[in-house]
């Protein structure tokens, strides 16, 4: 009881008059892997305020990354200037007419605890407007959503539980003790989960961690289906992506989330009574397979059904979410696609990228069974696991009928990597290296006409290796300050403010002369893949949620597929990429009713592909409009 006591007093919060300087350390971990930590001093200011003091500083594989951070408040923890080392000017907080804070992302998390002292301290309203220097940011929403009690130390520390939305996409899990204290978080930084606990509480991490999950789950309400059971689609243009020739005024029988019959008016009959959707003037295609995401939060869902997919490839994410959220789909708990998982491993340390990890072949092959006991469908490799581990995980992949993806790790090349086992790769960069010659600069156009290009797609063909380039991020990720994002990615402007934010503020100093080279070269190199027959598959890696995927499409088109082609492409090469069309990838009696209404005809205006209508999973038919709204975007 002592002990506890203690604790309490030496973390209680500064009041107005109190005079001594607390501090407070925590551990932050990406994808459950300790990646740094967090420092922070709050101090009494001459004026009769505070100032926070805080460093973040974590390690991102093998990136250093420092964030350092003063805040002045007053004493009740009204905000009044804000500086973040490195921006270009500090957030001056003028006096507001209501509640008010100012905060610039999930980290520092120690702003968080401030910002959680000023709302506790204010009347917990139910909105904080956020002074963070951008007009038109969304205000803070914070929501208690229940309490956590842990064994710390032998002692019951009680927490309470909150929702923070609009901080970062979606919503983050924050929790709070009694003293005032930030005990922890879950949120997501640069697209990967991130978690922040308090060092005293690192041993109850895992029992947080799996209250979270179950209250990111809980999170969302999202819209109800349109349609379900028996109904009949009647009047659209009919894309069924086998290959045949498009079908006018077609006739989708759809019953028990199956299609039952699809074709010609003339070949389909409608059962008497049967519902009807009237899809005249419409395309109806399958739905789309988004085959490199990161699957977050709960948001994800929505936003990805929002735009017509239906099939979600995770490459890479955290073990319990990731299976707890496909269970939440499957049972109906929550709306979203299909999800399909490949599960990260990694060499382990700090600059290990998650949570699981494998140092020797044994572990390896251990790992490889924990995911294929789960469910998961494929093995992702990561970059610095070594030869013999990499051999293990492939053999043992295989042996259970799963497949192996992933980054070449760095120990090989691509050739080396395919060898070894390797059925797909992440990524267009590990193929471009092997097809320019020894010690060519990196940021040469490729000679595609050359022995050394000709080699690699040929070997990348006579092998059926799957590649999935990503060149959307890659876009996305360093555009260029000349050039509008809502150029090349019209999606942006729908986007939630945090979103919207966050991808304006990336790329670097090129000019848009050098993004359009930078692109035209990776276009070239995909065009060059598929026309000599290597597979090629769509994902967005941690682009702009769901519109990343189109935009991926998009630029396939410019790279010289033929909207039929890109339209295969995201759906029956996507699920024979994952063994999986016979179950679905088609618009074919007796497949998985997953497809999307078209506002438009894409293989005559391949923009037209932005315009789903209505977006069908599993046989439940949602409104696009209604998806993305429950997401944040604005349809």
């Amino acid at each position: 009881m002592r002990n506890s006591l203690l604790l309490l007093i030496a973390a209680a919060p500064l009041c107005a008059g109190q005079t001594r300087t607390e501090t407070g350390n925590l551990t932050i971990h990406m994808i459950l892997h300790a990646v740094g930590t967090e420092k922070y001093q709050i101090a009494p200011s001459p004026d009769g305020g505070l100032t926070l003091n805080t460093s973040f500083e974590y390690t991102d594989r093998t990136n250093t990354r420092t964030t350092l951070a003063e805040l002045k408040m007053k004493a009740d923890y009204t905000p009044q200037r804000l500086e973040i080392k490195g921006r270009p000017e500090a957030i001056e907080v003028p006096d507001s007419a209501g509640p008010h804070f100012s905060i610039l992302g999930s980290s520092p998390f120690a702003i968080q605890m401030a910002m959680m002292r000023y709302w506790s301290s204010h009347g917990k309203p139910d909105l904080l407007l956020n002074m963070r220097g951008n007009p038109g940011a969304d205000p803070i929403r914070i929501t208690h959503t229940g309490q956590n009690t842990l064994d710390v130390g032998g002692h019951k520390v009680r927490l309470e539980r909150y929702r923070i939305g609009n901080l970062m996409f979606g919503s983050e899990i924050l929790w709070m003790n009694q003293a005032g204290d930030l005990a922890a978080a879950m949120t997501f930084a640069g697209g990967l989960p991130m978690e922040a606990v308090r060092t005293e509480y690192e041993p109850a991490f895992t029992q947080l961690y799996g209250d979270g999950v179950q209250a990111d789950l809980a999170n969302l309400d999202g819209p109800l289906p349109e349609r379900t059971g028996a109904y009949a689609i009647s009047g659209a243009l009919l894309i069924d992506a086998t290959g045949a020739a498009p079908v006018e005024d077609s006739v989708v029988i759809v019953r028990a989330g199956r299609i039952a019959a699809a074709g010609p008016r003339a070949s389909v009959t409608i059962p008497k009574g049967m519902a009807v959707v009237d899809a005249r003037g419409k395309t109806l295609m399958p739905g789309l397979w988004e085959m490199h995401t990161h699957y977050s939060g709960a948001e994800f869902g929505p936003a990805s059904l929002g735009v017509g997919i239906t099939t979600v490839r995770d490459c890479g994410g955290e073990f319990d979410y990731l299976v707890a959220q496909r269970a939440a789909i499957e049972k109906g708990k929550v709306v979203g696609p299909r999800m399909l998982l490949a599960g990260l491993i990694d060499a382990g340390g700090i600059k290990a990228f998650g949570h699981v990890t494998a140092e020797t072949p044994e572990e390896g092959r251990a790992m490889v069974d924990r995911y294929h006991k789960a469910g998961f469908e494929q093995i992702k490799l990561y970059t610095f696991l070594q030869p013999d581990v990499i051999r293990a995980i492939s053999a043992e992949a295989h042996s259970l009928g799963m497949t192996v993806t992933g980054h070449v790790p760095q120990v090989f090349n691509a050739y080396e990597g395919v060898e070894a086992g390797m059925d797909q790769i992440n990524h267009l960069q590990y193929v471009t290296a092997i097809m320019r010659p020894k010690g060519a600069p990196r940021g040469e156009p490729i000679d595609l006409n050359s022995e050394t290009a000709q080699k690699a797609i040929r070997f990348l063909k006579d092998h059926h290796t799957v590649v999935d380039p990503t060149a959307s991020w890659g876009e996305m990720g360093s555009h260029s300050k000349e050039v509008p994002v809502e150029s090349f990615e019209p999606g942006i402007l729908k986007a939630p403010f945090v979103l919207d934010v966050k991808f304006r503020g990336m790329g670097g100093n090129t000019t848009a002369e050098q993004m359009r080279a930078r692109t035209a070269d990776s276009l070239a190199v995909i065009g060059a893949l598929h026309k000599a027959g290597v597979t090629i598959v769509p994902g967005s890696d941690t682009g702009l949620v769901g519109y990343g995927l189109i935009r991926e499409l998009e630029l396939y088109v410019q790279a010289g597929m033929t909207p039929m082609e890109a339209i295969q492409c995201a759906t029956i090469v996507s699920a024979r990429a994952m063994n999986l069309d016979k179950d679905t990838g088609t618009i074919e009696a007796g497949k998985r009713a997953d497809m999307v209404l078209v506002d438009g005809n894409p293989l005559v205006n391949f923009r037209d592909i932005r315009k789903i209508y209505y977006v069908i999973t599993n046989g439940a038919q949602y409104d696009t409009a209604k998806l993305l709204k429950t997401a944040g975007f604005h349809p």
